[in-house]
């Protein structure tokens, strides 16, 4: 059996090679795209989450510290209750209720950068749901990114344990540029 130092080599430069040629306007499908959590401490960690198929924006900016904050409630199918906190930032969401479409377009009319919506499968470690339109001939221009179960529910239970309204992340972050030994990826999700 390999080493596990030489997996994560190996992952590592399939990450480089998929990475380097994504094209300069934005990710392709089935591209991810990742983002770090900065705050809290304790889930200061590279997540990775795949763009939405065939709606949404791109990242055109950097975003170094931005908040990442839960919808309330948590599918975001109609008015959130903490719309205000939404606007300028990014929405963590929840996968159910309504479609990937409509959740994006209300984190839209709250004025939100950017969406992330996590599946509600919370044993969801590895398996990526391939975000599409619905059949309602809506669009939305903000981008929209799909987070594994276990990454939506650890963030969540992060800061519902610290009292905190919202995580600050940096989104996106080029992975090809951090040395491999400093890549902090979830201890509990298989890279």
């Amino acid at each position: 059996a390999a080493a596990p130092g030489a997996a994560m080599l190996r992952r590592s430069l399939w990450l480089c090679l998929c990475l380097c040629s994504c094209p300069a306007r934005g990710l392709r499908i089935h591209e991810y795209l990742y983002f770090q959590v900065l705050s809290p401490g304790d889930i200061r960690y590279i997540f990775t989450a795949t763009p939405a198929k065939d709606f949404g924006g791109v990242f055109n900016t950097r975003y170094d510290q931005i908040h990442l904050v839960p919808a309330d409630p948590p599918e975001a199918c109609g008015e959130l209750n903490n719309g205000v906190f939404i606007q300028d930032q990014i929405a963590l969401v929840e996968r159910g209720g309504c479609s990937f479409l409509s959740k994006t377009r209300v984190v839209q009319e709250h004025g939100g950068r950017a969406v992330i919506i996590a599946d509600n499968a919370y044993d969801n470690d590895s398996f990526y749901i391939e975000m599409i339109q619905d059949s309602s001939r809506r669009t939305a221009d903000i981008p929209a990114l799909f987070l594994l179960g276990r990454d939506g529910y650890m963030i969540r239970r992060s800061l519902e344990q610290h009292g905190l309204p919202w995580a600050v992340i940096s989104i996106p972050v080029n992975v090809t540029s951090i040395p491999t030994y400093e890549m902090m990826q979830p201890p509990w999700t298989f890279w």
